[in-house]
């Protein structure tokens, strides 16, 4: 067994750790020692990098406010001491760094120290720590053919690999689209995340009510929801009699998104990658609050290739999402072809990919050659290079 080691850094929110997870489990697998930098909401997220050397960094901000910039100077560069201490003693072949603050300390230090290093970006717009690492690292692996706010000057470190997701998804792709008949049970799976799911509770059971009442009646939701919205939204699928599981975070996400026909979502990363490599067809509303309005970016693809609708939470209402529910759904062979298409925009070899990256990038040290999505069409991660 190699004794070969690799840290990985990510932030603290779901969206940077799960991807970071599925290339430490690639790493574990095929025989080396994995070591996650984060901050102490990253250690805690549950399912993920338990029992595996963990280290929480300081996780220091620079901001728009003046106020703040020495204290977050001084945190980053407690941070970056830190970390390469740990590197004295755990002399990784390679730093991986996700992307949040956490990661910036780690990859600095990195830098510093001559230990070859890469990021991976999770977003179809390349985020505000990445941006100031895409000068010092290695390597840049991408998760869509065009990424926004990626210079053109490091447009030779772009390597296309897709993001990684959890191997319960990654099964879901062998598994054929959930049977569905003109009279049968019609599964609709409704997740926002933390940031905005209330107008989801707002608008999708009054755009469902909507819809044409022998549509309605097979319908079967299972629905994210905060807390405080909880009571009222189950109050009104009783009204509607549409059988509802309500919950405010679903472990068995994966599961709920096997049986679902059609998924009603954000565009965070993480949720579209799952979308496209379990082939589920969705109408997305992109979080209009998101940094650089990545979201919007996110969605691009995914709508392109005709496996899902877009709208803008601006023109996220009830008959909108009414009208949009009507065309993907009413028709079985509309659906199909829906979630075939969603499907094609997948990346299902992201993680092996992404770990064959830091496989050579830890052995020579350079910019590796292309490897998965990026060996296979190697001007497309570069597109967005140029824009």
């Amino acid at each position: 067994m190699s004794a070969r080691h690799f840290v990985l850094a990510a932030g603290g929110t779901g969206g940077h750790i799960i991807p970071a997870f599925a290339l430490a489990t690639e790493l574990k697998r095929r025989g080396y020692h994995v070591a996650l930098v984060t901050d102490e909401r990253g250690a805690k997220i549950p399912g993920t990098f338990e029992g595996d050397e963990k280290h929480i960094l300081p996780a220091g901000r620079i901001t728009k406010n003046p106020l703040g910039w020495f204290s977050g100077a001084r945190n980053i560069l407690e941070g970056r001491s830190m970390a390469r201490r740990l590197y004295e003693s755990f002399r990784p072949e390679a730093v991986i760094g996700f992307g949040g603050y956490p990661a910036f300390p780690a990859l600095l230090a990195a830098a510093k120290d001559g230990i070859p290093c890469a990021i991976h970006e999770q977003n179809s717009v390349l985020g505000r720590v990445n941006r100031l690492l895409a000068g010092r690292v290695d390597a840049i692996a991408t998760s869509y053919k065009r990424v926004e706010r990626l210079a053109e000057k490091h447009s030779s470190k772009v390597r296309l690999v897709g993001n990684p997701v959890r191997a319960e998804v990654l099964a879901l792709r062998s598994q054929p689209f959930p049977a569905l008949t003109e009279d049968g049970i019609f599964r609709v799976l409704v997740t926002g995340g933390s940031q905005g799911a209330t107008i989801l509770s707002d608008i999708v059971p009054d755009g469902l009510a909507l819809l044409p009442v022998s549509f309605r009646r097979r319908m079967q939701v299972t629905q994210q929801c905060r807390e405080a919205d909880i009571k009222r939204v189950r109050d009104r699928y009783a009204e509607l009699e549409i059988p509802a599981d309500l919950a405010t975070y679903l472990p068995d996400l994966p599961e709920r998104l096997g049986w679902a026909h059609i998924v009603i979502a954000r565009a965070g990363a993480s949720t579209i990658a799952e979308l496209t490599v379990a082939g589920r067809p969705a109408i997305l509303i992109p979080l209009p609050i998101a940094t650089d309005d990545h979201q919007i970016f996110n969605a691009r693809e995914m709508a392109a290739s005709g496996g899902a609708r877009v709208i803008k939470q601006t023109n996220f209402t009830p008959s909108e999402l009414a009208k949009q529910m009507q065309k993907l759904g009413l028709e079985p062979e509309a659906l199909m072809n829906a979630a075939g298409r969603a499907r094609s925009a997948g990346y299902p070899d992201a993680t092996r990919d992404l770990a064959d990256l830091v496989e050579r990038l830890g052995r020579g040290g350079v910019t590796p050659e292309p490897v998965g999505a990026a060996a296979r069409n190697p001007r497309a991660a570069a597109a967005g290079a140029a824009s």
